[in-house]
């Protein structure tokens, strides 16, 4: 999966309804529009965007369908040391995925790194969560045409690239991982996760370009 074929040129609703027509389900990519971006997602890619970003909201401890966010122990709430945006936790979480997206800011220095997560991972937290809830909310469960403002594609891309992350760490991404992946048996009960995994990196890239 390349990220050719996307981009200003052509008429993006010509183009998928020709594939349409043809009784295809276009691969969804993003597109410049006028005001932001554009692109037209299946149902089913609909639901995988959203079934996985709303995983990653959950594992960071909120409610992605609420407005209710991530508290200092990672579960919804608040108290003293949240309203001022702090938290008790001085060492990276113990799930490698939220590892992953909580990462220790100094690796060096367990000391310095404690005490800057202390003061930023409930922010860190809250703001992943709400770009999650910004995909969930302009994302149809249907699927079908979405339009986004440049905010709203900014936070796209901040959630997609938490998927990935942790998509990443659950298949053991490495340097090599596009060669073993593009060579994976379809056997293999992670090949349908390497599939997502490069068509998340597809649907990023083209978002990137449709904001250049």
């Amino acid at each position: 999966m390349t990220g050719q074929g996307h981009g200003r040129d052509g008429d993006p609703d010509q183009q998928d309804n020709d594939s349409t027509e043809r009784g295809e389900v276009p691969v969804a990519r993003f597109r410049a529009s006028q005001g932001g971006v554009t692109a037209r997602f299946g149902a089913a890619q609909a639901r995988i965007v959203r079934d996985l970003v709303g995983q990653v909201a959950e594992l960071l401890g909120a409610d992605p369908e609420s407005g209710e966010g991530p508290g200092p122990d990672g579960s919804a709430g608040e108290d003293l040391e949240a309203s001022f945006g702090l938290t008790d936790a001085t060492e990276a979480p113990r799930d490698p995925v939220l590892a992953r997206l909580l990462p220790d800011a100094y690796r060096d220095d367990p000391e310095a790194a404690g005490e800057f997560r202390r003061y930023t991972e409930l922010s860190l937290r809250d703001g992943k969560v709400a770009a999650a809830r910004t995909v969930l909310g302009t994302l149809p469960a249907r699927g079908g045409r979405i339009r986004l403002s440049q905010p709203d594609a900014e936070a796209w891309l901040r959630a997609l690239n938490d998927v990935r992350l942790a998509l990443g760490v659950r298949l053991g991404v490495t340097d090599d991982f596009e060669e073993v992946g593009n060579g994976i048996n379809p056997a293999d009960p992670r090949a349908a996760y390497v599939w997502v995994y490069h068509w998340l990196a597809y649907l990023q890239e083209s978002l990137v370009e449709a904001l250049s």
